[in-house]
């Protein structure tokens, strides 16, 4: 082999390959590496995948100027890289499409045991927190800190990765550790492979270990790609230099060569369903859309909420057998997606629901024609199209926790919404509920309406798409964890954070989240524990949104206390902006999730409130004995109500709804008949 001076073009390069150190082939690619091709080049030998056999944690290792040997009977013999004039590692500058799609580390698809280090600095800073992504709970230097970090500074320290397969690894993205003291990242590091997680096989540029360049910031993840891919079932990270101490988040890219060996419990989730699964960019979301509505055009309507702040649509799609009309007695349904950006399962899952829905009517399923004509449902998979541009652009991995969060002008549309439980508990606490202050559709504050009000553009249009339809029920889609969100999501005093705050309808708010949860495929996984910090849920996949996240002035307790609509938070994972190859899988974890969630709207009870005249009345608050919580129904032209509740509980029933003397904005009105659709 030749060589000139180290990271300086190469004019001439010789390589070869071979299973003993005696006979050689040529390598027969004229770039001088190693082809991945059939049957494989023993890269490392594919020994049958099993249990680890020893806990060994402290291996010597040093650099060698000879070709690396393999494990067993086979060589590992990489190239020289042609041309190199900068690091193999670089920043994303778009949107990335690697070779291979990530084996899991953000997504805990690789679990906690597949995950180990030579040491760690504590607990919270263990080989499990070593997550690209991963966020450190509200207390640092807890259990649940933001990255690995080792027991002490230095270059014998590794972290290492078990896929439990044989694996084409063909990169690994780096991060430094999420905290707001703390500047740690890694600068540079070397790669290591192996069979059993005894002995390892450097990567080496031909004549030494090659030097992937790291981070430069602790928030920006950055790709470092293997020039050729490796096969091999282990893979180790060993930090060369860094800032600070030494910590780090790593995702690792490859592509598996066989399936999970059956030693270990793990389901493979294959989809039957002919949709398509690929991230849709703006135009591609709408496109897809149009082609919906064009093959299912007698249930189906798109039209817009409104526009963004950089003007784009907000697109829904009205699935419903009288598409653009409100049917008495027909209750209306929402699906919405995208408040952040960057969290985009959502997406994805309701543009595979449009799709779903149509193709399923079209071919008889009766649970889907029953679902659609006896339910108007709305689905809006981009409520911040600007937040998903910003994102997209890096793609899956490569964007940071927050980049696409927010909206253009810098709005968390989430908790962007009018502050209602600060008017409705202060007028409790001064006895003025009911009578000067209702328990239900509280109207909003004067200073929320004025044109100069500091709320987001998106914020206003969605408002103002509650108050036109009267909808019953909805959820949010979102990430970044796995569980079910129910109001109330605000503390009553700031000495109440991460307690129970429970809405008068706690017991159907549950049922709710239960029916979600219980469905999803993952969701309550015994033993799954929490993405970022502890399980919240207590294995049931289920979290009062007070207890676990408290905020002001969030999506849900603004539908419940503005409108007629139970609104939940369903969050679909550790990832926000899983790998395209991920969506099959997450389509099936959801989708029966999904349809049974919509299905509860056909809950309770509905029906027409009229006079002694039978003429039906506008804004009548009917309400369930012992529940302090009223519904309206609706205007003149569609007076109906529906309100979900699982366990018939209080006085109501289908031909007759307990209405309590409640001065309101409409009607008031005693104990009356209510006609039963």
């Amino acid at each position: 082999m030749t060589n000139g001076p180290w990271r300086r073009a190469r004019t001439t390069k010789v390589c070869a390959w071979g299973l003993d150190p005696y006979s050689w082939d040529p390598c027969g690619r004229a770039s001088g590496f190693l082809r991945l091709q059939d049957p494989l080049p023993h890269f490392l030998p594919l020994l049958p995948p099993g249990p680890r056999k020893g806990e060994e944690l402290e291996e010597e290792w040093a650099p060698t100027e000879r070709v690396s040997e393999g494990v067993g009977s086979g060589l590992l013999v990489l190239g020289l890289v042609e041309g190199v004039t900068k690091p193999v590692g670089h920043h994303s500058s778009g949107a990335m499409s690697p070779e291979c799609p990530p084996i899991g580390m953000e997504s805990h698809r690789i679990e906690d045991n597949q995950i180990r280090a030579s040491s760690m600095l504590r607990h919270g800073l263990g080989a499990q927190r070593g997550r690209l992504n991963i966020q450190a709970g509200a207390t640092e230097d807890d259990y649940y800190d933001g990255a690995w970090c080792a027991e002490d500074d230095a270059q014998t320290q590794w972290i290492e990765v078990d896929t439990r397969r044989t694996t084409k690894f063909t990169g690994v993205i780096t991060q430094g550790r999420d905290s707001s003291i703390h500047d740690d990242f890694v600068t540079s590091f070397f790669v290591g492979f192996s069979n059993d997680s005894q002995t390892w096989t450097m990567y080496t540029n031909g004549y030494e270990e090659m030097t992937f360049h790291g981070n430069v910031d602790k928030d920006t993840p950055v790709l470092s790609e293997l020039p050729e891919p490796v096969v091999a079932r282990f893979i180790r990270v060993y930090p060369l230099t860094w800032n600070g101490s030494l910590c780090m988040r790593l995702e690792v890219l490859g592509c598996p060569m066989s399936p999970v060996h059956s030693y270990y419990t793990q389901n493979e989730v294959v989809t039957t369903d002919n949709l398509d699964f690929r991230h849709h960019s703006y135009k591609d979301m709408r496109q897809l859309m149009k082609v919906v509505n064009e093959e299912c055009p007698t249930i189906t309507r798109t039209y817009s909420l409104g526009k963004s702040s950089r003007g784009l649509k907000i697109y829904a799609m009205e699935i419903s057998d009288n598409p653009g009309d409100h049917e008495l007695g027909e209750p209306e349904f929402r699906y919405t997606a995208g408040i952040h950006g960057n969290e985009v399962l959502g997406r994805e899952l309701l543009l595979l629901l449009m799709q779903y829905l149509c193709r399923e009517y079209r071919d008889g399923n009766p649970r889907v024609r029953s679902l659609v004509q006896d339910t108007r449902i709305h689905l809006v998979p981009s409520l911040n199209p600007d937040g998903y541009e910003v994102a997209a652009q890096m793609g899956s991995e490569f964007g940071n926790w927050a980049m696409g969060l927010w909206t253009e002008e810098g709005f968390d549309i989430y908790e962007d919404f009018p502050d209602l439980n600060s008017v409705l508990w202060g007028a409790e606490e001064r006895k003025w509920v009911p009578y000067r202050v209702p328990n239900n559709n509280l109207p909003i504050p004067e200073r929320y309406l004025s044109p100069d009000a500091t709320v987001s553009t998106e914020v206003r249009a969605i408002i103002a798409w509650m108050e036109k339809n009267p909808f019953v029920l909805g959820a949010n889609l979102n990430g970044g964890e796995r569980l079910v969100s129910y109001p109330y999501d605000m503390a009553r005093t700031p000495t109440q954070e991460q307690l129970l705050a429970a809405t008068p309808d706690h017991a159907i708010f549950r049922w709710l989240a239960i029916s979600y949860a219980s469905a999803h495929l993952t969701m309550t996984e015994p033993y799954r524990g929490g993405c970022q910090a502890q399980d919240y849920t207590s294995g049931m996949g289920i979290v009062n949104g007070a207890k676990w996240n408290p905020r002001s002035g969030t999506i849900n307790d603004f539908s419940y206390l503005h409108t007629n609509c139970l609104e939940l938070s369903i969050y679909l994972g550790c990832d926000k902006f899983p790998h395209e190859s991920e969506l099959p899988r997450e389509w099936e974890n959801n989708k029966e999730a999904l349809l049974t969630f919509m299905e509860q709207v056909h809950r309770g009870i509905k029906g027409v409130v009229t006079d002694e005249q039978g003429i039906p009345i506008a804004n009548a608050t009917i309400s369930v004995s012992g529940i302090n919580h009223g519904v309206k129904t609706g205007t003149l032209s569609a007076c109906g109500y529906g309100q979900a509740d699982p366990c018939g509980s209080g006085e109501a029933t289908p031909g007759r709804a307990l209405i309590p003397r409640v001065p309101t904005g409409g009607s008031t009105l005693g104990t009356g008949r209510a006609r039963s659709l």
